[in-house]
């Protein structure tokens, strides 16, 4: 399945990304009561909790939502979740979550959806990790989503309908037609498939590094300015190109980039830099997402350029 535009006759970007060692994470502290109650199978709307977002059952055993922030690990420890996992580029917060009960496992997927070896991945960490689990990207509403409904088709705890509807409920774009294939197109995995899967469970995923991520920034943004030539369409010469995951992709990117140490020993005003660019990124993304006019577009973009000359002017150029 075609997940990212060619670079360089580019492997995926994720091809590149080398998993950190699971010895280095903490044990989890001993499990706490449930004292929370979790949202229901049957929920037709995304519940919202103390520091967490768009939380939505896919399964009594499987749960899609936002990154926790504030007290939101807190929350899921409250509500008898065992494992979290991750499909953000964003690094997790480990050690909190452990001292929680709380084991994190962190496995980022684009928003094309899913090759075959991550989905196996991701479902062998789910069947065989202490449940319930909690999959979340940064939202709650596209990644981690498609990678619910994915994991549940492949374990066969959802048919295909079963997926979407959950899907829906979540919230996810219509956009991104990669997605909602992991829905449609996963097919139930057989024992061995699953056992021959990758039970590494990195806690921590690390990004191939600052350069690598910025080639593959600029080569987003440059189709992120086709797509403003074709009238905020998909441009000809693109046909597979989805817009809304073009600038999500950078936006994924530069939260990777966030917690990497190359970039944090840049100092502050760099990570600030960094850190706008991320904001200009997710404000055109949900302006993609919701139909905006163009002119609201226009304004959107001309900002996230803006803000990543003025990084390159200050630190590149």
């Amino acid at each position: 399945m075609h997940r990212f535009p060619p670079l360089l006759g580019l492997l995926a970007p994720f091809a590149l990304l080398l998993a950190l060692a699971c010895a280095s994470a903490p044990a989890p502290a001993r499990p706490r009561p449930q004292t929370i109650p979790r949202p229901a199978v049957e929920a037709t709307a995304p519940a919202d909790l103390p520091g967490l977002h768009n939380v939505v059952a896919y399964t009594g055993e499987l749960y899609s939502g936002s990154q926790p922030e504030g007290p939101g690990l807190e929350t899921l420890a409250d509500m008898g979740f065992r494992t979290i996992v991750s499909v953000d580029g964003a690094q997790p917060a480990v050690e909190a979550a452990a001292a929680l009960g709380l084991r994190y496992v962190h496995l980022p997927i684009g928003y094309d959806g899913i090759d075959e070896a991550r989905k196996l991945e991701l479902a062998r960490a789910v069947r065989d990790l202490p449940g319930p689990v909690y999959m979340h990207c940064h939202h709650g509403k596209h990644r981690s989503a498609g990678a619910a409904a994915a994991i549940a088709r492949a374990l066969g705890t959802l048919d295909e309908e079963g997926a979407k509807a959950r899907m829906k409920v979540s919230g996810t774009a219509v956009d991104y037609k990669g997605l909602w294939a992991c829905a449609s197109e996963t097919t139930l995995a057989d024992k061995a498939a699953l056992d021959a899967a990758s039970n590494a469970f990195p806690s921590r995923w690390k990004s191939s590094g600052l350069v690598q991520l910025m080639v593959d920034i600029d080569f987003a943004l440059d189709n992120m300015k086709s797509v403003e030539k074709a009238a905020w369409s998909v441009p000809a010469e693109h046909p597979d190109l989805v817009p809304a995951a073009e600038v999500g992709r950078i936006a994924h990117y530069l939260r990777e980039l966030e917690d990497d140490a190359e970039v944090k020993a840049k100092g502050a005003e760099f990570l600030a830099n960094l850190r706008s660019s991320r904001e200009a990124a997710e404000m055109l993304e949900t302006s993609l997402l919701g139909k905006a006019a163009p002119d609201a577009l226009a304004a959107d973009m001309k900002k996230l350029v803006s803000s990543c000359k003025s990084c390159h002017v200050k630190f590149r150029d």
